[in-house]
């Protein structure tokens, strides 16, 4: 069971208030503001997660996916295609975090979008992935995420939300930003 903090609404000269300073000059305002913006962020809540939509996935390989069968897993969605070039440049940090992180509950399905078969398997004979392809065909997941440009990445948390997305490629230390969120890194 988790609690949350929940502190009363404050206006700045509220909190200024408590600030023991009678007189600000232009310095010690900026020192209240800093205090204060370290303050509100020691105190921040975090904005509820949304839920991920329910969805469906099925592998090259025929393992199956769903909200049900992945609840208790950390799930990052990579949403790429095999022309790419910034999903390729992608893909040896993807495969290192699909390795790296298994052990710790992360599963990550990379939805190759609108693509054949016949040319993702191709693709893949070429750069063979460490993590689980699906393709457009045998999910809705693309749908769902409005996938349009790519690499899209959508992290869902333990519990099925959606904890974050980084659309873009950003390399590995975005995408370990990304995982953080779900206290993975």
């Amino acid at each position: 069971m988790t609690s949350s903090l929940i502190l009363p609404e404050r206006s700045l000269d509220d909190l200024l208030i408590l600030l023991p300073v009678k007189h600000l000059s232009t310095r010690g305002l900026a020192v209240a503001v800093v205090a204060f913006l370290a303050l509100t962020q020691a105190f921040a809540i975090k904005p509820p997660r949304e839920q991920a939509p329910n969805f469906r996935a099925k592998s090259m390989d025929g393992e199956q996916f769903s909200n049900a069968s992945l609840k208790g897993k950390v799930v990052l969605l990579q949403f790429w295609a095999t022309w790419c070039k910034y999903c390729r440049s992608d893909q040896p940090v993807v495969d290192e975090i699909t390795r790296e992180f298994a052990d710790r509950g992360l599963v990550v399905l990379a939805v190759s979008v609108n693509e054949s078969k016949k040319t993702v398997k191709k693709y893949l004979e070429q750069s063979p992935r460490a993590s689980k392809i699906i393709l457009t065909e045998d999910t809705n997941l693309a749908a769902f995420f409005e996938a349009k440009s790519y690499p899209l990445y959508v992290l869902l948390d333990r519990d099925g939300m959606i904890a974050g997305t980084q659309k873009g490629s950003g390399g590995g230390d975005a995408l370990r930003s990304l995982l953080r969120k779900v206290d993975l890194e």
